[in-house]
């Protein structure tokens, strides 16, 4: 049971073979993209980082699924969580519950993917090793009690590959083996990555701007990849906000897509913490970490 889990898991459980395969063959497909670079296809797969990562992940399956931050419509939610499986960190019912449950147990027993157990383990250790998660896992339900119920994201959580594999098919077809290695394999890694780091480094490095419970820290370098969810202590402070960015200088633009849903009346009750007046900000040494 993941609650029974201490902070001694570390790469000490049976390794996850079929994760870890895609995860190995991706990136190799990432350094065959280097061999194929071609501007256009370069510039796809941008476009793609964009649309998986900040649009789906960020926008969709975080501040929308997982903390409620705003409201949509359907049609859009959906969506939104279509855009999510492009980013291959499984549907939205694994992504949900794993989030929710990191919520509600940071840098504790039972945090899926906290630094107290290795930076390492914290980026993709967790994946690559322990118990496997997947959409039926007990453990998982009690977290998504409303996505159960919606017959759209049970089916998606099942086959969130498909949209992926579509894609594919379409990047080859029309672009070739440069499209679809930058469109796929390299976006994919990248953005995988960027999400990995708010797992690690923000619970590791950078600044702090509220006193909360947990290692979350702001972390710019973060926000850059990841289109805003690098400030990490903002988001831990106030979860439900769609606003992570709590001052003028603290790039968002997962919130100004949120800005853009509202003013086009595609999305409402939108919860926002307001722009602050910063004083200080607290940089603090990484003393709770003992492995890497």
């Amino acid at each position: 049971m993941l609650h029974n889990l201490g902070h001694d898991r570390t790469f000490k459980q049976p390794v996850v073979w079929v994760t870890t395969f895609f995860i190995v063959a991706f990136h190799i497909g990432a350094v065959a993209a280097l061999f194929f670079f071609t501007w256009k296809a370069f510039a796809v797969s941008m476009f793609l980082w964009w649309i998986a990562g900040g649009v789906g992940v960020g926008m969709g399956y975080h501040r929308l699924l997982t903390h409620r931050g705003y409201k949509t419509p359907k049609w859009m939610e959906y969506l939104l969580t279509v855009c999510g499986t492009l980013a291959l960190e499984g549907g939205p019912i694994f992504w949900v519950a794993i989030h929710r449950m990191h919520h509600q147990n940071t840098d504790k027993p039972g945090d899926p993917h906290s630094p107290q157990d290795g930076g390492l383990w914290a980026h993709i250790g967790w994946l690559l090793t322990g118990q496997t998660m997947h959409n039926d896992s007990a453990e998982l339900s009690p977290f998504v009690p409303e996505l159960r119920k919606d017959r759209f994201h049970v089916w998606i959580s099942r086959w969130h590959w498909v949209p992926m594999t579509i894609l594919g098919g379409v990047l080859l077809a029309v672009g070739g083996w440069p499209f679809l290695l930058w469109g796929i394999f390299f976006r994919t890694v990248l953005g995988l990555h960027s999400t990995w780091l708010v797992n690690s480094a923000t619970h590791m490095w950078g600044s702090r701007r509220y006193p909360t419970s947990d290692t979350s820290r702001n972390s710019f370098w973060v926000a850059l990849l990841t289109f805003g969810e690098g400030w990490h202590n903002n988001h831990h402070a106030h979860p439900q906000s769609s606003r992570h960015g709590l001052a003028w200088y603290e790039f968002d633009p997962n919130w100004y897509g949120i800005s853009a849903l509202r003013f086009l009346g595609l999305a409402w009750e939108v919860k926002a913490r307001k722009i602050e007046r910063v004083t200080a900000v607290v940089l603090e040494p990484v003393a709770a970490i003992a492995k890497v």
